[in-house]
């Protein structure tokens, strides 16, 4: 007997997705950039070029559209969260993020897309970061319908434009790493799904041979796009956390890493995550960077 097919969302009988998640600060906090609230108070974005609208309801994920298993995969509805709390750190700084976040989820992001959002992010805060991100969409992304912005484009898309039509979108700099990039990718230089299978320090190895990527930026693609839970990408928010616990000691870049490899425990990325939007939204007023 063939299985048949999962239920999907309509506007009369939305998908309910068992969480728990907490949306609204998932999608603000600096993992991705280009998922807008709507008047009902439901989010719209794309995932590849699957348009999807979802929203909360007592800890759930609600799906008004968009594929459900597509949408429970991306918002990491399996990762155990339980599991992970108890993990977390026993200080105050890390119980106290704990305690203000809970329910954010570490999202599994297309790959390349992640790539080079990540690229751009180089030296630029959040808001800078969704302008640029959302400028692209809807220059050189296809429409995905029923959302409010483009799909991001392919880079063999953007293998084929120019310097300076990036430079349009406001990058500066960036346009060029993220240029060689995508044509480094088109070109089969580095294939993103087949390095997916090697050990964090070699993938890290690699995908810091991409024009644009540091350790700071693999880091960051290596959590949100490659599920390595361990990496910790350490920016100003997190070099600041870093020196309070080490009361004051500084370190090269490598040696904070490892610090916090050591300090945040097995789900470091999680624990970094949750301090960096607790600091960010207990300092809104700020510069993070």
């Amino acid at each position: 007997m063939p299985l048949s097919s999962p239920p999907q969302p309509s506007e009369s009988s939305p998908l309910i997705l068992t969480g728990p998640i907490a949306l609204e600060a998932t999608l603000n906090s600096g993992q991705v950039f280009h998922w807008a609230r709507l008047k009902d108070d439901s989010w719209s974005g794309v995932i590849g070029h699957m348009a999807a609208r979802v929203s909360q309801r007592n800890g759930d994920l609600v799906v008004h559209s968009g594929d459900g298993a597509a949408l429970s995969h991306y918002f990491a509805l399996n990762h155990p969260l339980d599991e992970i709390y108890a993990a977390f750190p026993q200080d105050p700084m890390s119980q106290a993020a704990l305690a203000s976040c809970s329910g954010i989820r570490i999202l599994r992001q297309p790959r390349w897309e992640c790539v080079a959002t990540f690229i751009t992010s180089s030296m630029k805060q959040v808001a800078h970061i969704r302008a640029m991100s959302l400028d692209i969409r809807r220059r050189f992304g296809a429409e995905a319908a029923g959302a409010p912005t483009n799909a991001y484009p392919g880079f063999d898309r953007m293998a084929r434009l120019g310097e300076s039509d990036l430079r349009e979108c406001g990058l500066g700099y960036r346009a060029g790493n993220l240029l060689k990039t995508a044509r480094l990718l088109d070109a089969g230089g580095i294939d993103l799904e087949a390095i997916a299978s090697l050990r964090t320090p070699a993938l890290r190895a690699s995908l810091q041979k991409l024009p644009g990527v540091g350790v700071k930026v693999a880091n960051c693609i290596l959590l949100f796009a490659y599920e390595r839970l361990d990496a910790v990408p350490i920016d100003v928010w997190i070099h600041r956390i870093l020196l309070q616990m080490r009361r004051g000691r500084t370190g090269s870049p490598a040696q904070l890493a490892r610090y916090a490899r050591s300090r945040l425990g097995p789900c470091a990325g999680y624990v970094q995550q949750y301090l960096f939007h607790h600091a960010r939204t207990a300092r809104r007023g700020s510069s993070p960077h």
